[in-house]
């Protein structure tokens, strides 16, 4: 797995509970309204289900449900954004998806030992840029080897 030092990292920026999370964009297949979700039982909580996005069978993740956060009604804004982890494509919930921005390589530092309510496993850096601080997200730490392979059987 790459490192992030020396190198500028485009990332899609979404909000979940306040703060801003990025994931880089060659991770991201892309961004879609929130949809009904099919819910299939024996499933972890945070798997929400599926959907089907043209013609492709997805299964959905609520990251606040995933980070032990509240979960929050779907709005507006709320978005699902279509992530790849390694051969895994799944959606996540967040509550809004904000914009695509370049970081450049020196201003990504390691996370700090704790960052607000998110466990640090799930965290690759964060960046500070002006008044912005963006949490890094690690998505290959997301789902642990165990749950992805649940989810995987769930693709059609």
């Amino acid at each position: 797995m790459s490192d992030y030092k020396n190198q500028d990292l485009k990332v899609i920026v979404f909000q979940l509970n306040n703060e801003e999370y990025a994931v880089p964009v060659n991770q991201v297949g892309s961004i879609e309204r929130a949809q009904h979700i099919t819910r299939v039982p024996s499933t972890k909580e945070f798997v929400k289900g599926v959907i089907n996005l043209r013609g492709v069978v997805t299964p959905i993740i609520d990251l606040r449900s995933r980070f032990g956060l509240e979960e929050a009604a779907h709005t507006e804004s709320t978005r699902i954004i279509i992530v790849y982890m390694d051969e895994l494509e799944v959606g996540i919930i967040v509550d809004a998806a904000n914009d695509v921005i370049d970081i450049p390589a020196n201003f990504i530092e390691p996370p700090p030992e704790v960052v607000g309510t998110v466990e640090a496993e799930y965290i690759r850096g964060v960046a500070k840029l002006e008044n912005r601080l963006l949490i890094l997200l690690n998505l290959h730490k997301v789902l642990n080897e165990e749950e992805a392979n649940s989810i995987k059987s769930m693709e059609g």
